[in-house]
């Protein structure tokens, strides 16, 4: 998995654990693609403001699921779903993953 899609899934599972700032300038840089220079820009802070915020989100990213492990989690009910099962039990599966 590329770096861009890593880190947009982690944001997607724990974006509420993180301060609105924090989801703003993450959301910015990998969602938006806007560069360090843009985002400092828009917000009128500094770029490496900007570059540090980006990297404490990451490493939180990567804590929160090396602790709580959900993005793991889902990759595997989605390889349990691919195989052959009765389906009543894909479908309760499916409604965990919603």
């Amino acid at each position: 998995m590329n770096k861009v899609l890593y880190f947009n899934t982690l944001f997607t599972i724990y974006a509420e654990l993180l301060t609105k700032k924090e989801q703003n300038i993450f959301s910015l840089y990998y969602e938006e693609n806007l560069s360090l220079s843009e985002i400092a820009e828009n917000l009128k802070i500094s770029r490496s403001a900007v570059y540090n915020t980006v990297k404490i989100v990451e490493r939180k990213l990567e804590n929160y699921e090396q602790k709580l492990r959900v993005s793991a989690k889902n990759e595997l009910l989605k390889e349990v779903i691919e195989e052959p099962i009765k389906e009543k039990l894909k479908q309760e599966i499916q409604k965990i993953l919603e």
